[in-house]
């Protein structure tokens, strides 16, 4: 059950009040659970993930297997994310906040009032799932010839896994720029617009209208679905089902009896991101 609590006007003295005081004391605020537990614990996981993943994919050689792993658990996030997003809480679910264009017009013309994200908000939500889906996709499948092989390089033609791997390479640029985006746009909001966004992720509470509806709580069953479908979802994606296949793990050389240099990067050559 979602806990409210409506907060009364500020305490003013009469003869203080100016009318135009009046009428912004005199509306009612409450404060909700804007964001439910699961929605605040998949977004910090999927912080860190994604953290880990850049910074094992840049370092490369002995880092990728850690950069493998990394993108199988992006694979659960996402997929927790989708079927909460169907059937999770109110201001989780992708009907709740997903704009229409009139919708985004009205938000560009300062017309909008809502809670949960804003339109532009969730526009960016929904390309940082995009792409993220797109990386870990064709990640699972790459190869770079050189420190790594995805669980699910093998269920591919060879020269589609080489082209997947430069697609893999290029999205990772469209991704740096989401998530700077991303984060100007916190800047933005915690410190011109004063609206305390990184708390509201923590704590789940926001400030708003009274009028705004209260959001409805999943389920327990919602989330055992979701739990399952992640779970599952990375099973799938660790390749561990196909006969004769390992874990993601550095390439081997020595069944072509190429040297150790064909394991890691040389000095020379830069690590290349392959989640």
């Amino acid at each position: 059950m979602e806990q409210t609590q409506t907060l009364p006007p500020h305490d003013t003295p009469a003869d203080a009040v100016t009318a135009s005081d009046a009428v912004i004391t005199s509306t009612p605020r409450q404060r909700v659970r804007l964001w439910d537990l699961p929605l605040r614990i998949f977004h910090w996981s999927l912080v860190t993930a994604v953290s880990v993943a850049i910074a094992t994919g840049l370092a490369g050689g002995e880092w990728m297997p850690l950069h493998g792993q990394a993108g199988l658990v992006i694979v659960g996030l996402l997929s927790f994310r989708i079927v909460w997003g169907l059937w999770g809480s109110t201001y989780a679910r992708f009907r709740t906040f997903v704009p229409s264009p009139s919708t985004l017009w009205a938000y560009l013309q300062g017309r909008w009032q809502g809670a949960g994200h804003n339109p532009l908000g969730a526009l960016s939500v929904l390309a940082l799932i995009g792409v993220l889906a797109a990386q870990v996709a064709t990640g699972l499948v790459g190869n770079d010839e050189i420190a790594f092989t995805g669980p699910l390089a093998s269920q591919v033609d060879e020269a589609l896994s080489l082209k997947l791997t430069g697609l893999h390479h290029q999205l990772v640029n469209v991704l740096y720029v989401l998530l700077g985006l991303h984060i100007v746009a916190i800047l933005v909001h915690v410190h011109i617009k004063k609206d305390p966004l990184i708390r509201q992720m923590v704590t789940g509470w926001k400030e708003v209208p009274a009028s705004v509806p209260q959001p409805r709580a999943a389920g327990p069953v919602a989330f055992i679905v979701a739990l399952g479908v992640a779970l599952g979802a990375v099973y799938g994606g660790s390749g561990l089902w196909i006969d004769g296949v390992a874990p993601p793990s550095t390439a081997s050389a020595g069944a072509s009896g190429d040297t150790a240099e064909a394991v890691s990067p040389s000095a020379s050559q830069p690590a290349i991101p392959s989640w």
